[in-house]
């Protein structure tokens, strides 16, 4: 008997001790647990800092940009050595807009390096005018008459986004046809803004990447 209460006494011990060990491990995997939940939180907050800063980024990016334009399809070479008064020349043409005082141009050139073939697509031109107004003036003769015509050639003219608007741009303008098939109105809006009226109701979706 005193053996078997012995024995008996033993495992008692031992399955204490083990519950303690176990005790121990379930407090140190709560602690660990309680911090790694604390790392989660502090992450999203700052997911969401990085999100904020980005949009702020884009914001200023597009804010810098706002007085240039781009144009596409003018053929390599068709400006000559000096793209800002090929520019004063051809954009009174192109839009029939009278300037007064006349465009003056901050900068102007073709984006990228130079295409060897000349069958290419000819590379766009970015140009910075002096003057905001004159800048609004042209990109809306844009909206109103697009495309132009030069010769043969076909003329458009647009705002400079910076890169992630436009990626944002373009990705609304990929819903296009299912807005049309699902007959939903829709208009996007600078820089990156999308309204939808369906049956007298509208929304807007600003970035839909996030």
């Amino acid at each position: 008997m005193d053996a078997s209460i012995s024995s008996l006494t033993l495992e008692t011990n031992s399955m204490r001790s083990d519950i303690a060990g176990f005790q121990s491990r379930v407090t140190g995997m709560e602690h660990r647990m309680g911090t790694l939940e604390a790392h989660v939180t502090t992450v999203q907050d700052r997911d969401q800092d990085l999100l904020y800063l980005r949009s702020k980024t884009m914001d200023l990016e597009d804010r810098s940009r706002r007085d240039n334009i781009r144009l596409f399809g003018i053929p390599e070479n068709e400006e000559g050595p000096d793209v800002q008064a090929f520019l004063c020349s051809i954009l009174p043409k192109l839009t029939s807009l009278t300037f007064d005082p006349p465009l003056e141009f901050q900068r102007a050139h073709r984006v990228g390096p130079k295409r060897p073939y000349v069958a290419s697509r000819p590379r766009p031109i970015i140009a910075c005018l002096l003057r905001h107004a004159q800048t609004r003036q042209l990109l809306q003769a844009a909206r109103n008459h697009r495309p132009f015509r030069m010769d043969k050639y076909e003329i458009r003219m647009t705002t400079d986004y910076s890169k992630d608007t436009n990626e944002h741009r373009k990705a609304f303008l990929a819903l296009r046809p299912e807005l049309c098939q699902l007959e939903m109105k829709y208009g996007l809006f600078d820089p990156a803004r999308m309204w939808v009226t369906k049956n007298g109701l509208s929304k807007d979706f600003y970035n839909p990447r996030i």
